[in-house]
């Protein structure tokens, strides 16, 4: 149990801030349902539910994948956090089609919902405190992928870098970004029905809501199935084939692979080197090449092994052809 919270301590802070921030968030939009009656606070309560647990596990799984290998699991536990991500979005779809179905009986059977100031009120300091969330997550995005910015730029450079977060931060950001903006869509629902006497546009706020949701759910099951089966890093291997490449030593690299662990890198290396070299001077090569590629950043395990120089300049052309194909595609 004391090394369960010892790994607790290195787990994703902001799916925990996000996790604690939602769970404060439900309560205020339970309590005002219930005393409202109103479904765009229902949709709204419902996400906010789904956002608090999803995070609670990607948390837990965030801190697990960093467990140290075992003689059971040698290649360690860090995809493990793609697989607790891949659970957390199973409830998210639930509680999505609940309230796409909710919002859908609310259009058909419109009733006036009362206390209009105090679902105002609770939404408006959940939109605040979503997108407080939002911002720090964007924050953590740009800190991941080592890029500093401006006030503005969680909130814009870190669309761009967003494939490059690890897994966590990634759910966290766009459940966020998804509920600040399904927060923004059920303030006007409501201020639409209580000034206009139109009761269907809460209805289809919460319809709207949950479309959004399912969004979320579907793209980041794909991104951590992938994660799950083992994606290439294709930056980071152009980028740590360019670094290896610049060693006098290395004549060409035969293979290079750059797998994605959870949100971790493993990196398996066959170099071509001079086959005349001794065995000293090959063996402070790998030294020299493992310290350099454990030194970029997210890489935690590497495997180098070498091959005869064959005289054949392989992985240039193997590179340009990949850029071709990409280019095409």
């Amino acid at each position: 149990m004391k090394g369960f919270f010892k790994l607790l301590k290195g787990g994703n802070i902001p799916s925990l801030t996000a996790a604690i921030v939602n769970t404060i968030i439900a309560a205020l939009k339970a309590g005002a349902f219930f005393l409202t009656g109103n479904v765009a606070m229902f949709a709204e309560m419902m996400h906010s539910i789904g956002d608090a647990a999803n995070q609670f596990f990607v948390f837990i799984g965030s801190a697990l994948s960093k467990k140290a290998p075992t003689p059971r699991f040698p290649n360690g536990f860090g995809r493990l956090v793609n697989l607790v991500c891949l659970g957390a979005v199973l409830l998210v779809g639930i509680l999505s089609y609940e309230t796409i179905k909710e919002g859908w009986h609310h259009i058909q059977h419109p009733v006036a919902a009362s206390g209009f100031v105090i679902s105002l009120i609770v939404l408006g300091i959940s939109i605040i405190l979503e997108f407080a969330v939002l911002y720090k997550a964007g924050k953590e995005i740009l800190h991941e992928v080592n890029i500093k910015g401006g006030f503005l730029a969680p909130l814009t450079t870190s669309f761009a870098n967003l494939n490059r977060a690890k897994p966590a931060t990634k759910l966290v950001f766009m459940e966020d970004l998804v509920a600040t903006s399904g927060g923004i869509l059920a303030f006007i629902a409501v201020l639409i029905s209580h000034f206009t006497g139109f009761l269907q546009a809460e209805g289809i706020a919460s319809i709207l809501i949950g479309v959004m949701m399912f969004y979320v759910v579907g793209k980041v099951f794909l991104d951590n199935a992938r994660g799950v089966l083992g994606e290439t890093d294709e930056q980071m291997l152009v980028h740590i084939a360019h670094v290896i490449s610049e060693n006098p030593n290395v004549k060409d690299i035969k293979e290079l692979e750059v797998i994605k662990e959870g949100e971790f890198l493993h990196v398996n290396l066959v170099a071509e080197i001079d086959p005349t070299l001794s065995f000293a001077k090959v063996d402070d090569i790998h030294d020299v090449l493992k310290e350099l590629i454990l030194n970029q950043q997210g890489v935690t395990d590497v495997t180098i092994s070498f091959d005869e120089d064959d005289g054949i300049r392989t992985w240039t052309t193997h590179r340009d052809q990949h850029t071709i194909l990409k280019t095409h595609d």
